[in-house]
């Protein structure tokens, strides 16, 4: 967990738990809560102005939903949907600052996981800026693998179908499926049961 279950109990955090598809907060509401997941996974999104969806990731386990914006006076300019049966723990927004101006190692390790984020998300956007498909594919994976702390080749179990990369990278599917097929000639990834490991 990012910040321990029993501390955020402590300043009143309560647990709840949403169905698949459900929509947790829409692009342009405003941060109220601190989300950290407990179980499930946690889809951020937004849509594009022909109706496209474009994947920005999908958070598992343990991880934080868009608590940069609780530092700032902001929109959120995505939307976070339960991609699966998802429990969350939410801590009200004032409670999260008062949490971190008391503890103050808490706060020097949210500060350490916002700059590996943003740090991920720069090699992100170097390589979805690339032409080549494979180079918009491996730094999107990787984006992904960041997250987790499985960071062995072939380890992490990539979660996301060929549609959502392709979501995740603007190339069309059969783009994805080919690119993908040669990436594990190349060794790049490993397919297993449909499975992308990387």
């Amino acid at each position: 967990m990012l910040i321990p279950e029993e501390t955020l109990r402590s300043y009143g955090a309560e647990t709840e738990d949403f169905d698949p598809s459900f929509v947790i907060f829409e692009e342009g509401s405003t941060p109220k809560y601190y989300y950290q997941i407990v179980e499930g996974r946690i889809k951020l999104n937004y849509y594009d102005a022909e109706g496209k969806e474009l994947i920005l990731a999908i958070l598992g386990k343990g991880l934080s939903v868009c608590e940069l914006l609780l530092f700032i006076d902001e929109t959120y300019p995505v939307n976070a949907i339960a991609f699966e049966q998802t429990r969350v723990l939410k801590l009200p927004k004032r409670n999260f600052v008062r949490m971190l101006d008391e503890n103050p190692q808490i706060s020097r390790d949210m500060n350490k996981f916002l700059s590996e984020r943003l740090y991920q998300k720069y090699i992100m956007l170097e390589n979805n800026a690339s032409l080549r498909p494979d180079v918009r594919i491996i730094g999107a994976l990787n984006y992904q693998k960041s997250f987790s702390a499985e960071q062995k080749k072939f380890s992490f179990e990539v979660p996301l179908t060929r549609q959502q990369i392709a979501s995740i990278t603007a190339l069309r599917v059969e783009t994805v499926i080919r690119t993908i097929k040669k990436l594990e000639k190349d060794n790049v990834v490993k397919i297993i049961n449909r499975k992308i490991y990387l």
